[in-house]
């Protein structure tokens, strides 16, 4: 196939390679640089967010983005208390850290740390848990006839610290009442 594999790249296989392809009416060539990257990992340019938020008996995923080469074996902590994988808690290959069924007592600071065989760096946030969004009050199915008015209710809890949004959909599609206003009529109760 005209390949070439390097397995194992080492810093003597950094430089330029040369693919020839010949045949009786001509040759031609081709040339590529390989470049070996190196680096500690470093939250520089992708800080783990420094505050976190996730909804009571919900799951949260926080992320580990360092940028580091090769790729650093990642591990968490939670305070003081290193963090192993679980029946709740599991650390992905990529690095990220997943909870689920989020209680008060996970709230805390989490802090990811990355390393590999040129240093190693950690980056920390705030888990917060948020009281749960629930719909108290669903939409009942409705019988009108044509031309008449239908009005379809919903009522939701939500934690008092964050903003709740209502987002109608008909059949899949988001109703938008800025276009639709002749046919659509949003009430806000307060």
């Amino acid at each position: 196939k005209g390949e070439l594999r390097i397995q194992s790249l080492t810093f003597e296989d950094a430089g330029m390679y040369q693919c020839i392809a010949e045949n009786t009416y001509g040759i031609i060539y081709a040339n590529a640089e390989l470049k070996i990257v190196a680096s500690p990992p470093t939250f520089e340019l992708n800080p783990m967010k420094k505050k976190i938020l996730a909804a009571k008996g919900g799951r949260v995923i926080i992320e580990c983005k360092p940028k580091a080469a090769p790729k650093p074996k990642f591990s968490w902590s939670k305070g003081t208390e290193l963090l192993v994988n679980g029946s709740r808690i599991r650390i992905w290959d990529d690095g990220s850290l997943e909870i689920i069924n989020i209680t008060k007592l996970d709230e805390g600071r989490y802090t990811c740390f990355a390393e590999n065989n040129r240093g190693k760096a950690n980056s920390t946030g705030t888990l917060e848990m948020t009281e749960a969004t629930r719909i108290i009050l669903a939409p009942l199915n409705v019988d009108v006839t044509v031309g008449e008015n239908a009005t379809m209710q919903c009522i939701a809890s939500h934690d008092p610290t964050l903003d709740l949004t209502f987002i109608w959909s008909l059949n899949g599609f988001v109703i938008d009442f800025e276009k639709e206003h002749e046919h659509y009529e949003r009430n806000v109760m307060v």
